[in-house]
């Protein structure tokens, strides 16, 4: 089932997670803005997102534990959000990865369309995509 994360959610969200501090996942989850999926207890996805712009909902991480990867739960995850990004009244989301990572091909094959990208110093390209969630 997925849903929104809490506190007790913590410990196996930062398992698959190393990317945030705890203080600022505290917050995060206090505004709806982490989703998680379980299996009984166990926290075995997550997809977390703020705003691009202030307005505009961007994915910033979603992990699936290995041993349930490819088995469509990220795909479901992201649909999910997207429904409730649209019932939130959004016409569109975003997010990004790496140009060296498999997961644009994911965003791909869920309707992202590729609108750019950045370089960091000494980092792959980041490429941005984004989706029209409206229709």
């Amino acid at each position: 089932m997925i849903e929104y994360a809490n506190e007790n959610d913590i410990a196996g969200i930062l398992e698959l997670d190393g990317h945030i501090d705890q203080k600022l996942l505290k917050r995060k989850i206090s505004h709806n803005e982490v989703y998680v999926i379980r299996e009984q207890t166990e926290v075995i996805g997550i997809l977390r997102y703020s705003l691009f712009w202030d307005n505009t909902p961007f994915m910033n991480m979603i992990c699936i534990k290995q041993s349930f990867q490819r088995k469509g739960l990220g795909s479901l995850m992201v649909k999910h959000w997207e429904n409730d990004m649209k019932k939130q009244g959004h016409h569109r989301v975003m997010t990004s990865t790496l140009s060296n990572e498999e997961a644009q091909h994911f965003y791909r094959k869920l309707g992202y369309k590729d609108i750019g990208g950045f370089v960091l110093p000494n980092e792959p390209l980041e490429m941005l995509f984004v989706k029209d969630i409206s229709a």
